[in-house]
């Protein structure tokens, strides 16, 4: 197993957002959680990669307890973490953005064909790259952070709600990308507003409600549930 998370709490504060959360992803599959807002999806994320820290529960990363690694050093792992909001540095050029994906020594060695087989999945940033990053599109910088993220050459790519706020054909476009990255060998593990299209491409799913997973399941199993079609997909 790629990734396993066992019984993971963490807290904001005083207030308690995940409560014994287990998940697991294998190697290049696809998973996606779902969930309603303030659910604990984000948090969930931040605590996997080492942004926030676990009150209890372990991290577990090709057999390796990371749980107590700061987050850095899961990214010399191959975990990496595209936030939400993208988090570019937006007076740097797109290409100064991709560069900052590979410091970690791992993925520096490797930083040319890296880069090529990015400008070969997304050929806007090659066209861009000469482009201050704050002066592009949502849907183009969101290209940007997620090429970014690959320059750090992950086993697990996670994804935090890359199509919110994006118009009709970026979703399209995105939810594409992500599909062929999975194809590539990637693991995915991703967070999405848009449950239906979420579902339907990924292998499993998890639902996080109050900061609990209430409910797992194939992907088309979710999507054939009576309580997430009412809940969650709008049906």
């Amino acid at each position: 197993m790629l990734l396993e998370v066992n019984n993971l709490s963490a807290f904001y504060g005083e207030i308690q957002v995940l409560e014994d959360i287990s998940l697991n992803v294998a190697d290049g599959e696809f998973v996606t959680i779902i969930g309603a807002n303030a659910a604990g999806k984000s948090t969930l994320l931040k605590t996997i990669s080492g942004l926030l820290p676990a009150i209890r529960g372990q991290v577990i990363f090709r057999n390796e307890d990371v749980s107590s690694q700061l987050a850095h050093k899961r990214v010399e792992s191959g975990m990496v973490h595209v936030p939400e909001g993208r988090r570019l540095f937006p007076e740097m050029t797109v290409m100064e953005n991709l560069e900052m994906g590979c410091y970690a020594k791992t993925a520096r060695s490797h930083r040319k064909e890296t880069l090529e087989f990015v400008f070969e999945m997304l050929p806007l940033l090659k066209e861009r790259k000469h482009q201050l990053a704050g002066s592009m599109s949502g849907g183009e910088q969101q290209l940007c952070a997620i090429g970014r993220g690959l320059m750090s050459k992950p086993a697990l790519l996670m994804l935090d709600e890359p199509t919110l706020g994006l118009a009709p054909l970026m979703v399209k476009a995105i939810f594409n990308i992500v599909k062929n990255i999975r194809q590539l060998g990637t693991a995915i593990l991703l967070v999405e507003q848009n449950a239906m299209r979420a579902l339907e491409i990924a292998d499993r799913g998890y639902v996080l409600e109050n900061g609990h997973v209430v409910m797992e399941g194939k992907g088309t199993e979710l999507l054939g549930n009576d309580e997430v079609r009412k809940a969650y997909l709008g049906l």
